[in-house]
């Protein structure tokens, strides 16, 4: 059974940092792009970054250089390290394989 994970949400002011980590398992977790998403209240899901089976990486122009995503696959997590924290980046952020979700981790931006 596909399992992922959330963690490491939280409240932060702007311009502060948050990592999230998706831990992984029923997989075969090196074969697979990773991929976190964000729901902002009231807003549709927005794709934010993937990281690839053979390490290529994809960010969503709203959090690139900002944003770092990072696979470890002898752990069987992605972890996604945000800097430079804005209040539009307030969502519920998921992890997701394909049509595999986790239960999300709430990150709130603000003063």
């Amino acid at each position: 059974e596909v399992q992922l994970a959330e963690s490491g949400g939280g409240l932060v002011q702007p311009g502060g940092s948050l990592r999230l980590s998706c831990a992984a398992s029923g997989f075969s977790f090196s074969s697979f792009a990773m991929s976190w998403v964000r729901q902002a209240p009231g807003r549709g899901l927005e794709w934010v970054s993937s990281v690839y089976s053979d390490g290529r990486i994809d960010y969503a122009e709203s959090v690139k250089g900002r944003f770092t995503i990072a696979r470890d696959n002898a752990k069987n997590t992605v972890n996604l390290q945000m800097n430079s924290l804005k209040p539009e980046d307030t969502a519920v952020y998921y992890c997701k394989r394909g049509v595999y979700w986790g239960q999300g981790t709430q990150v709130t931006v603000s003063s």
